[in-house]
């Protein structure tokens, strides 16, 4: 019997999913990333659902580790329920040396039902990078649950006093978390294949990192992005959440640029410590057996359409990178199939030869790999807090918005003609059909996904009305 496939999933913090050179964006260096988008298949149009809190990390990994839909994790995703199988579970009870490194935001007692060993564990949301309050693996799964996240980075040196395991100051997250990865292949011996997770907390803010890459970018160059305003054009809901109190009111072209600069020097600092773990792979003999995973949780705003978070439904803030590269994935190739992270769950465990779970609800990508007419899905649903809902089709999104318990605004964006989501057609006579079409497709999701039954979809639902009358 051929031996299964090692398993290398790589997955960034707060990264968009034009963030990558080889994919178009020439103005951020991303060698090692490049490479990985070479040598396998892209989905170009892979999404998150969106989220149901403002940490919209948090229901996102809970959704990428069960595979499962936003309204059926374990709330808001801050633990994983026991009846929900993870990719870690899945793999090491089918013979993989489960490893998990870097941030865990779904609780210590279900990291432990995963992994069978880590380093540099961090159970919070956000840190400071150079101070970070991490982990070695405890066999007995009882982590420190009360660990704060550091919300404000002004004082963020106060993590030194937090209870851990062990901090490294002066050392950056991303460093350490490659540190780690680097370390585990270097001392892997077993014959068994390995599922080695390494999650980075990078690009998330604070956006710090090491001079050399800071100095790659300079503000005064970097392109403003075409959808950059000054202020969100009417009131979301969330224009004031932490997010958005990054950067002042109104937003300003000088200081976006001076954050899209750190933005990318991060993920360039993030690309090179991905090439470090490469490299031991090629030097090991390892990379002919090793499929490797590159995802992002989510995306992020920064200045676009005057936001600078991830807590709405537009492309720049649920759209990710995901990337697939190894043996038997097609290289060079890329596919616009409409996708979400909750796939990459079935798709591994279709690459391994391994049972899905039951509980898993997402489709697997392999088939989509080797052809790229596969759509996998005529439309995605799109979901925030109690305030957002969106749906997508192949060509148009539909947003509908409630907002101090009305309904606020609605939009529909024609996606093949403005992919930045700048003309609203909403009220446009011409599309009044479309939008009947897509809100019938957004009621179907709402029962398909048991919207109406979260805590979440109640507010919104018991809101928009039309929903019972879409046809």
């Amino acid at each position: 019997m051929a031996k299964k496939p090692n398993i290398v999933f790589f997955f960034t913090d707060d990264q968009r999913f034009d963030t990558i050179r080889a994919l178009g964006n020439d103005q951020v260096l991303t060698p090692n990333m490049d490479r990985l988008v070479e040598r396998g298949t892209t989905f170009t149009h892979a999404h998150i659902p969106g989220g149901s809190v403002q940490a919209v990390c948090m229901p996102s990994r809970a959704m990428l580790h069960t595979g499962r839909t936003l309204f059926h994790i374990d709330g808001a995703g801050e633990r994983i329920s026991p009846d929900h199988t993870t990719i870690g579970e899945a793999l090491g009870g089918n013979g993989y040396k489960t490893f998990g490194i870097g941030k865990w935001h779904n609780g210590g007692e279900s990291f432990n039902r995963g992994f069978q060993g880590g380093d540099e564990i961090f159970l919070g949301g956000m840190c400071d990078h150079w101070n970070v309050p991490a982990f070695r693996y405890d066999p007995s799964g009882r982590y420190d649950a009360t660990l704060p996240m550091c919300t404000n980075p002004a004082r963020s040196n106060n993590v030194l006093q937090r209870r851990c395991d062990h901090v490294i100051a002066g050392k950056h997250s991303t460093e350490l978390i490659g540190d780690a990865a680097v370390e585990f292949l270097s001392r892997y011996r077993d014959d068994a294949p390995f599922f080695l997770y390494v999650s980075f907390l990078a690009p998330h803010d604070p956006r710090v990192m090491p001079k050399r890459y800071r100095d790659l970018y300079d503000p005064n160059t970097v392109h403003l992005p075409d959808n950059f305003m000054d202020a969100h054009p009417f009131d979301n809901g969330e224009l004031r959440v932490r997010d958005e109190m990054l950067a002042g009111f109104p937003r300003t072209p000088e200081e976006i640029r001076e954050h899209i600069a750190d933005y990318y020097a991060m993920i360039s600092h993030l690309d090179a410590e991905i090439g470090r773990v490469i490299q031991v792979l090629e030097e090991q003999g390892r990379m002919d057996n090793t499929l490797i995973v590159l995802a992002g949780d989510n995306g992020l705003a920064l200045g676009r359409h005057g936001l600078m978070g991830k807590q709405n439904c537009y492309d720049h803030s649920v759209r990710v990178p995901l990337v697939f590269s190894g043996p038997g994935i097609p290289a060079n190739r890329r596919t616009d199939a409409l996708v979400y992270l909750l796939d990459i769950f079935p798709t591994l465990c279709e690459l391994a030869d391994i049972k899905i779970p039951s509980s898993v609800e997402g489709e697997s990508l392999a088939n989509a790999m080797s052809n790229t007419r596969t759509r996998v899905r005529e439309t995605l649903y799109l979901a925030y807090s109690d305030k957002h809902r969106a749906v997508r089709d192949r060509r148009h999104k539909l947003i509908e918005y409630v907002v101090n318990s009305r309904h606020a605004m609605t939009q529909l964006f024609d996606l093949e003609n403005d992919p930045l989501e700048l003309e609203n057609l909403a009220e446009n006579p011409t599309y009044a059909s479309k939008v009947a079409e897509l809100r019938a497709e957004m009621t179907r999701y709402r029962q398909a996904w048991d919207d109406q039954d979260s805590e979440w979809g109640r507010r919104f639902w018991n809101v928009c009305k039309w929903q019972d009358t879409a046809t």
